[in-house]
C-alpha cells in the first residue's frame, strides 16, 4: 500500500512541475489533461502527507514517554491517546482512496421508476418516489429533466424516466436500483387494511455517443399520435416516437414533447443508456466473482428496501439499516441511507482486497 502511495505522490510532484512549465501551458489540451490528473490526485496526496506527519508526531511522543520529567511524560501519553486513533482513521481513508474507481461514478444518470405489483397504489408511489429523488437532487444543486412519463390520471404514473445532471450523480445514487416496497393503508381502503405495493427503480449512467456505437440500420423508428388521460391535451400530429433496437429488442417510447425531433432525441438518449447498462451487466456476469463486495447487483428484481408508512419506518434489506424518519426521507432527506450504503460497500471492498484497519498500528 505505501509503495503505491509513494508512487502516487511522485506522480503528483511530476505533474506539478510539468504544469508550471511554460511550454506545457502553451498546449491547452495537454495542460487541461494534466490539471485534471493533478486535481484527481490531490486529495490522496494531502491525506498521505497528513498520515506521514502523524507518524512523525507519534514517534516523537513515544520518545518523550521515557523522559525523566513526569509532566512531559504525562503530556506525551495524553497526546498519543489522540494521535494513534487518528492515525488509524487516516489509514482507513487512504485505503478507501486507493480502491479501484468505478468509471461511471462521475457520470450523470437516467433514473427510471416503474409501477410493479399493487395497481394504482403502486403508480401513486412511483410519483412519490420520484418526488423524493427530485427533492434530494434540488438539495444537491442537480438538474432534473423529465424524458418520458406515463401518467394514470389520478396522480400516479406507470413509468417516469428522468435525467439527473450534476456532480458525481451516479456515485451517489447507483445503489438505488432494485425493487422498492411500500406498505401503507390506501385512501380508498375503507377497512383500514395495510396494502403492499412495489415499484422498480433503475439507475443508468448516462451514455455518450462514444460509449455506445449504434448502427442506424439496426433501428426501427415508428411515429404515432400521442395522447393522455385525465383531461390532458391530445396531439393532433404524429409526434410520439418509438425506437426499437432490432439486435437486442430494446424498445424506447417518448411522447411528452410536441416535437417529433425532441422526442426522438430523448428516446435515443434513453436507448444509449439502456444498451450501455446491458453491456455492463453482461461484463459483470462474466466476472461475477469480482462483484461479491457490492452492496447489490442493481438487478431490478432484487428487493432492496421497504417503506412502512404506519410505523414511519424505512428498512434497507441489503445492509440491515432501519430508520424511523420516513416523513423526512420522503421529503428527500436520504443522505443517511445513501452514506450507509456507500460506507458498507467501501468496507466490503477493503475486506476483499485484504486491507485491515489495524495495519496502521504496526506500519
Amino acid at each position: 500500500m505505501f509503495d503505491k502511495l509513494d508512487s502516487v505522490e511522485a506522480r503528483y510532484l511530476e505533474i506539478e512541475s510539468r504544469i508550471s512549465d511554460s511550454e506545457i501551458a502553451s498546449r491547452p489540451e495537454e495542460f487541461r489533461k494534466l490539471s485534471r490528473e493533478h486535481g484527481n490526485l490531490q486529495e490522496i496526496v494531502q491525506e498521505y502527507r497528513g498520515y506521514k506527519k502523524l507518524k512523525q508526531d507519534i514517534a516523537s511522543n513515544r520518545e518523550l514517554i521515557y523522559e525523566k520529567d513526569e509532566e512531559i511524560t504525562a503530556m506525551a501519553k495524553e497526546e498519543l491517546k489522540v494521535l494513534e486513533p487518528e492515525l488509524l482513521a487516516v489509514q482507513e481513508r487512504l485505503q478507501i482512496l486507493l480502491l479501484p474507481k468505478d468509471p461511471n461514478d462521475s457520470k450523470n444518470i437516467l433514473l427510471e421508476i416503474r409501477a410493479g405489483a399493487g395497481g394504482e397504489e403502486a403508480a401513486l408511489f412511483v410519483a412519490q418516489l420520484f418526488r423524493m429523488y427530485q427533492r434530494y437532487a434540488d438539495k444537491k444543486g442537480w438538474k432534473v429533466e423529465l424524458l418520458s412519463t406515463n401518467p394514470t390520471g389520478i396522480g400516479g404514473f406507470r413509468e417516469i424516466i428522468a435525467q439527473i445532471d450534476g456532480d458525481r450523480v451516479y456515485s451517489q445514487l447507483k445503489f438505488e436500483g432494485g425493487v422498492h416496497r411500500v406498505q401503507r393503508v390506501p385512501e380508498t381502503e375503507a377497512q383500514g387494511r395495510i396494502h403492499t405495493s412495489t415499484v422498480t427503480v433503475a439507475v443508468l449512467p448516462e451514455a455518450e455517443e462514444v460509449d455506445v456505437t449504434i448502427n442506424p440500420a439496426d433501428l426501427r423508428v415508428d411515429v404515432f399520435r400521442s395522447g393522455g388521460t385525465g383531461g390532458q391535451g391530445v396531439n393532433t400530429t404524429d409526434s410520439a416516437v418509438r425506437i426499437t433496437h432490432i439486435p437486442t429488442g430494446v424498445v424506447v417510447v417518448c411522447q411528452d414533447e410536441r416535437s417529433q425531433i425532441k422526442n426522438k432525441a430523448k428516446a435515443m438518449k434513453v436507448l444509449r443508456s439502456r444498451l450501455l447498462e446491458a453491456e455492463t451487466a453482461r461484463a459483470a456476469k462474466e466476472h461475477s466473482d469480482t462483484r461479491r463486495d457490492m452492496v447489490g447487483t442493481g438487478d431490478r428484481s432484487e428487493r432492496i428496501r421497504t417503506y412502512n408508512f404506519p410505523q414511519g419506518r424505512l428498512t434497507d434489506h441489503r445492509i440491515g439499516l432501519t430508520i424511523y424518519q420516513l416523513p423526512e426521507v420522503m421529503e428527500g432527506k436520504i443522505d443517511e441511507v445513501l452514506e450507509a450504503l456507500m460506507r458498507h460497500q467501501q468496507l466490503e471492498s477493503l475486506k476483499a482486497q485484504g486491507f485491515r484497519s489495524d495495519q496502521a498500528a504496526s506500519s
